[in-house]
């Protein structure tokens, strides 16, 4: 089993100083969940109040369309954050889904508790915000790849940031998330 406390405040350090008491206040705010392969944590429709910490394994989040096209927004690997932040932040019902690719152990913590923390401690706040930054950058590099560069290029890219992806995910969602059909990322994996 993993030490999840060790990992959360490994993961927070790296960007704020907190005291072992601080860290401790913290973690007590987040609850452990472990899920199963196949298994759903968000789905489409759904009331949204927690924020995700991954531990171990892989989750993914994605959007279906009227055609049940699904569309890879996000792999979420240990230390990676998932929800849906659109409904999350907004009160609104989901319009993404989060599902487990592997068996996972994650760490939630509702919309309430974070902003309690954060209030409180200024380093934690300080955190949450960097990491939200963070995501929107990581966000508008992904859709300029998009608008810029051809299928081949973004393969090669997520390869380079992210080696194992190809091993741990299906090739048929690598190919969602690409944008580009099976038979293509066949091709550019050659």
């Amino acid at each position: 089993m993993v030490n999840s406390k060790e990992i959360l405040k490994d993961h927070i350090s790296k960007f704020t100083t907190l005291t072992d008491e601080q860290l401790d206040y913290v973690f007590g705010h987040f609850n452990l969940i472990t899920l199963k392969k196949g298994q759903s944590l968000i789905l489409e429709g759904d009331f949204v109040n927690h924020e995700y910490f991954v531990l171990e394994g892989c989750l993914k989040a994605f959007y279906l369309n009227d055609s049940m096209k699904m569309f890879i927004l996000q792999f979420a690997m240990p230390t990676w954050w998932v929800t849906d932040f659109d409904a999350l932040y907004n009160k609104t019902r989901a319009t993404i889904n989060v599902d487990c690719i592997t068996n996972a152990t994650i760490l939630s913590i509702s919309n309430e508790d974070r902003e309690k923390i954060c209030n409180e401690i200024h380093e934690v706040e300080h955190f949450f915000r960097w990491r939200t930054n963070k995501g929107y950058v990581a966000a508008q590099k992904r859709l300029l790849s998009f608008m810029n560069n051809d299928a081949k290029f973004r393969y090669q890219e997520l390869l380079s940031m992210y080696p194992q992806l190809y091993n741990l995910v299906p090739k048929h969602l690598i190919a969602s998330y690409l944008g580009v059909t099976r038979e293509t990322l066949s091709r550019l994996h050659q």
